[in-house]
């Protein structure tokens, strides 16, 4: 997981790197907001840690300029802080989470690894219980991964990136079979059938819509 962590104290910097460091994130930092607003331009990251008290653009500013240009990375505000009024306004400049210093590491973690779960589940199309980790590939219903080939992947993909609407035909036959498109036009009836198979039981099914295509729908 990668983190970017904006801080301008170096000792707590230098030692959040290290800490973080040996649990296992990959964490980048930068000192001011004008190099941080820089930095997310370029690059992205799981969650950014954020003090609000940091110079050339404060923490409050950075995290407007980021939403404003629909930067919807989880962050996490760290700072001194404490105050009800100055937390409610850095919720409202739409950061997700707010802990005040001095922290213990550990809930510092698990509130990261929180943000970037809900994160990675929200970014997850999903129908029913039926969700797609475009990252991996990967089709899953609750914990359990769905086994499937490429070409049942691909097709069932394409379907659940618009469930309740129906997938031509035609399209579901080039994003399933590629440059190596079938002889017979019938080829993609037999992926949908296996598909088909493959998500009984789960409460999501596949509808023949005749002369259009297929939809995938709660069942």
């Amino acid at each position: 997981m990668k983190l970017l962590l904006v801080e301008d104290d170096f000792d707590l910097g230098g030692a959040l790197v290290r800490v973080l460091s040996k649990r296992g994130f990959d964490v980048a930092r930068c000192s001011d907001g004008l190099t941080a607003l820089e930095w997310l331009r370029t690059s992205t990251c799981d969650v950014v840690l954020l003090d609000l008290g940091i110079p050339g653009m404060d923490g409050l500013q950075l995290l407007q300029r980021m939403r404003g240009r629909g930067d919807a990375t989880p962050v996490l505000v760290l700072t001194a802080r404490g105050a009800v009024g100055d937390r409610v306004a850095g919720l409202n400049a739409g950061a997700d989470d707010y802990l005040a210093k001095p922290f213990d590491i550990d809930e510092l973690e698990a509130r990261v690894r929180a943000l970037a779960r809900r994160s990675h589940a929200a970014d997850m199309p999903h129908c029913g219980a039926l969700r797609h980790d475009r990252a991996s590939g990967a089709f899953y219903v609750g914990a359990q991964a769905l086994d499937l080939t490429p070409r049942e992947g691909a097709l069932l993909a394409a379907l659940i990136a618009q469930p309740g609407h129906a997938v031509a035909k035609e399209r579901l036959t080039t994003l399933a079979f590629g440059q190596d498109l079938p002889a017979q036009s019938d080829a993609i009836e037999v992926v949908v059938h296996r598909v088909r198979k493959k998500l009984v039981n789960t409460g999501v099914g596949i509808m023949t819509l005749r002369g259009v295509g297929y939809l995938l729908q709660e069942s």
